[in-house]
């Protein structure tokens, strides 16, 4: 029994080194395995570069964002040194006028007054489905 296993041992290792691991096989087997690296490479520099690329374009969004309330900044500062703006806010605020106007001050209105028209329906059209526009956009 011990002669079986041995021989069958050898059989075994004859058999792998001369038909498994041959030239062409071990060639092979290497080849296989640098396609497997080199594209696990590929993918994961990929990936990597498609996430540095949003990042990229949101911090360009953010940059874009941030200059334009800058621009909005600068334009509102610009307007508050205008002699229009001076001119309203002395009207508003100190009750200035300009030679020749007269100033009127009206009472406020009572209680009665302001629910009066802020309680008023307004008429409101049935919204139509979008089948029935279409039907009266395409023939009248």
């Amino acid at each position: 029994m011990l002669e079986k296993v041995k021989t069958h041992f050898r059989r075994l290792r004859y058999y792998t080194k001369k038909d498994i691991l041959t030239l062409n096989n071990i060639v092979l087997f290497a080849a296989i395995v640098l396609c497997l690296v080199w594209t696990y490479g590929a993918i994961n520099s990929m990936s990597r570069n498609w996430m540095l690329e949003e990042k990229l374009k949101t911090r360009q969004l953010e940059s874009a964002k941030l200059k334009l309330e800058v621009e909005t900044l600068k334009l509102e500062q610009e307007y508050y040194q205008t002699d229009e703006y001076k001119e309203l806010m002395a009207r508003i605020k100190l009750n200035k006028m300009q030679p020749g106007e007269t100033m009127v001050i009206l009472p406020r209105n009572s209680e009665s007054a302001i629910y009066k028209y802020a309680n008023t329906k307004t008429e409101m059209k049935p919204e139509r489905s979008n089948f029935a526009e279409w039907l009266d956009f395409l023939f009248g």
